[in-house]
């Protein structure tokens, strides 16, 4: 396969993951608005921290309010990893590559596109906001049906998985570190009942809150939801499941000696506190999830010298 045509379905898979994980995220502190108890406090600018994207927030907002953070994650021209900006390039990925994907698929990620720009401001108002990641989320799900079912095994849907595995792994790690800035944020009032109701949320956000339930069989807390998002081997969304699934797919790609020995530092990359139920997760354990994001940013690096600088 040419090396732009892998490039091309890389990025396909993580825009495509980055708009269903921008929309989860969003939802995270939505939930908590409607479900925490009166004077806690939900700092909607540990959003945009998360992201990493301050210099372009602070270029153009002077208010760190939910509206400003919403308009900023959904619907901003000029933040590259925007809703919108995502959608447009999954898009002109797609039209590029029209001869190695599924053809509805140029049908669905059109359908996405234009409800997205016609809904911007369900988004970014709180009152329809729900309505409008639901089926951002179901549509983004209903595409991966797609390249899952109807693509063949092959490279490129080996390189398009593999873009979609690294973005989730990357957002798990940042809807953790959103968790534990909101606990952080209210450590002087914060009650058990709080605490669970951060951490319940958190997994709602990546579907996991049913498998933590029959996995755990226990109560929700901070170190043990982390855990089971850093460490469970079958939760789609968990940081190890995704590194397993690189190694898999790379291990079936041709010069992956280096890759391979950066995927399992990853898989190895142990956060020790985790296994004392008791722990409190706190600026240590945010350090940590920043180192993990670091590795997966070298990841991604390699990945570019490995297979997509060739031509």
């Amino acid at each position: 396969m040419l090396s732009r045509v892998a490039d091309r379905l890389y990025w396909t898979g993580r825009y495509l993951d980055r708009v269903e994980n921008t929309a989860r995220l969003a939802g995270v502190y939505t939930n908590l608005l409607l479900d925490m108890p009166p004077g806690v406090n939900i700092g909607w600018y540990n959003l945009i921290t998360l992201n990493n994207a301050e210099r372009w927030f602070d270029s153009r907002y002077k208010i760190r309010d939910e509206r400003n953070v919403m308009k900023f994650l959904l619907a901003d021209p000029d933040y590259p990893g925007s809703m919108l900006n995502s959608l447009q390039r999954v898009r002109e990925n797609l039209r590029t590559s029209r001869d190695v994907v599924p053809a509805e698929s140029w049908e669905y990620i059109n359908e996405l596109a234009l409800y997205v720009q016609e809904n911007l401001n369900a988004g970014i108002n709180r009152g329809q906001r729900h309505e409008f990641i639901a089926n951002v989320i179901k549509s983004c799900q209903q595409l991966l049906g797609l390249f899952e079912s109807a693509m063949s095994e092959g490279q490129g849907k080996s390189f398009l998985r593999m873009g979609r595995y690294l973005e989730t792994a990357d957002m798990t790690t940042r809807i953790l570190d959103a968790g534990v800035g909101l606990q952080l944020e209210n450590q002087d009032d914060l009650l058990p009942s709080t605490e669970s109701i951060i951490w319940a949320n958190v997994l709602h956000s990546l579907s996991a809150y049913l498998p933590y339930t029959k996995s755990q069989r226990a109560s929700v807390r901070g170190p043990r939801v982390a855990r089971f998002l850093l460490e469970d081997e079958a939760l789609p969304h968990a940081l190890r499941h995704a590194c397993l699934m690189l190694r898999e797919i790379c291990a079936t790609l041709p010069r992956n000696s280096e890759v391979l020995e950066c995927v399992d530092a990853l898989i190895d990359h142990r956060f020790s506190h985790l296994s004392d139920d008791q722990a409190q997760l706190d600026q240590s354990f945010s350090i940590y999830l920043n180192d993990l994001q670091v590795q997966l940013a070298d990841l991604h690096r390699l990945f570019a010298e490995t297979w997509f600088s060739l031509d």
